[in-house]
């Protein structure tokens, strides 16, 4: 159950991340109050995860999940750059947290 916690509080960070640039472009009440929102229930069931899962390990795979789904927004939704060489370096962050799971069980 921890480490379906940590993929979901990833997902949030994500999605915080992404509330952030909105709130960046328009400075509406809205956005605020769900990158707050978002930011505090991510960082709720990284909590919950670190009682089982080593902190480095949480850590790390936190920030991977953020930092993929973050670029992967922006590329989606804010036209950042799709530059061949940084989907590759993308993937071996997200590869790495994979094989962190592994490692860790």
């Amino acid at each position: 159950m921890a480490w379906v916690a940590l993929i979901f509080a990833g997902l949030v960070e994500t999605f915080f991340v992404a509330m952030m640039n909105q709130y960046s472009v328009s400075r509406n009440w809205k956005p605020l109050a769900f990158m707050l929102l978002g930011f505090g229930f991510s960082l709720f069931l990284l909590q919950y995860s670190m009682k089982t899962i080593p902190m480095g390990t949480a850590y790390a795979i936190w920030t991977g999940i953020g930092v993929v789904g973050g670029t992967i927004i922006g590329m989606l939704f804010y036209g950042e750059s799709k530059n061949w060489k940084r989907i590759f370096f993308i993937a071996l962050i997200l590869s790495s947290a994979i094989g962190l799971k592994l490692v860790n069980g």
